[in-house]
C-alpha cells in the first residue's frame, strides 16, 4: 500500500514539473513520519526514500539512533530553544526557525558542537493567527539579523499555507515566498544566498511545486491518515 502511495506522489510531482518546465529532481521529496512506527519509515525506505520530517524532537530522537544512517532528517515541526541541543547536527536541515532567540540558540549550540547548522526561516505567508513564523514584511530584517550568527547558515524560507479545501486558494502565497526569496537574494546581504523553498503538503504540493518549491513535506498522502491516540 505504501509502495503505491509513494508511486502516486512521485508521478503527481513528476506531472507539476512537466506542467511548470521544471525538471524532477529539482524537487526534493521529504516524507512526514511524525507519529509514524519505525516499521512504516522502513517500507518507505525500503522503496528509495531517504529524506524524512519529523516534527517532535524525542520522536526524532529515538528515530535516527535506531535506523539507517544514510536517512537525511529534516526537523519540520515548531523547536523549543531547550531542545535545540537535541536537533542541531542530528537535524539536516531545520526548517522552522521562526525568532530570533532560537536562531540564537541553535547557533550556540552548532558553534560549541563545532559545526555549521542549515536552517530555513518560516514564514507565516497568510498571516494565520495559530501559525508560527515572520510575516513577510519583516523576513527581510530578520534573515539581516541572522545571517552574522556563526554556526548557522540560512538556506531558505518554510511555509505552511493555510488548510483549503481547494489547492488552487493556495497558490498565491506560494507565488509570494518565491518572490519573497528571488527579492532577497537580490539584496546581496553579505552571508546570505538562499535557494531552499519548503512548502507544499499532502493537500496542496502540486500546485506548490508549479510555483516554485524545492521541497515538499508530504506525510498523508505516502502514510495515510495520522495516529493521535499517543
Amino acid at each position: 500500500m505504501l509502495k503505491d502511495n509513494l508511486i502516486e506522489v512521485e508521478e503527481h510531482i513528476k506531472k507539476a514539473c512537466e506542467k511548470s518546465g521544471r525538471n524532477p529532481e529539482d524537487v526534493c521529496l521529504v516524507a512526514v513520519s511524525k507519529t509514524k512506527p519505525k516499521e512504516m519509515l522502513m517500507e518507505v525506505y525500503d522503496c528509495g526514500i531517504r529524506q524524512f520530517g519529523e516534527n517532535y524532537v524525542q520522536e526524532m530522537v529515538d528515530k535516527t539512533d535506531t535506523l539507517p544512517k544514510d536517512i537525511t532528517w529534516h526537523m519540520i515541526g515548531h523547536l523549543q530553544r531547550n531542545k535545540v541541543k537535541y536537533v542541531v547536527g542530528r537535524a539536516a536541515l531545520i526548517h522552522s526557525v521562526d525568532s530570533e532567540r532560537l536562531a540564537v540558540a541553535i547557533s550556540d549550540d552548532a558553534v560549541k558542537k563545532g559545526l555549521v547548522q542549515d536552517i530555513l526561516i518560516e514564514v507565516n505567508v497568510a498571516g494565520e493567527e495559530n501559525k508560527f513564523g515572520v510575516t513577510c514584511d519583516e523576513a527581510e530584517e530578520f534573515v539581516k539579523k541572522i545571517a552574522v550568527l556563526p554556526g548557522i547558515r540560512i538556506r531558505g524560507f518554510m511555509t505552511s499555507a493555510p488548510f483549503v479545501e481547494n489547492p488552487e486558494d493556495n497558490r498565491k502565497y506560494f507565488r509570494e515566498l518565491k518572490q519573497l526569496l528571488v527579492d532577497i537574494n537580490n539584496k546581496n546581504i553579505d552571508n546570505v544566498y538562499m535557494n531552499v523553498l519548503s512548502m507544499g503538503m499532502t493537500n496542496d504540493y502540486t500546485v506548490a511545486v508549479e510555483e516554485g518549491a524545492t521541497h515538499v513535506r508530504v506525510g498523508t498522502a505516502i502514510f495515510g491518515a495520522r495516529d493521535y491516540s499517543h
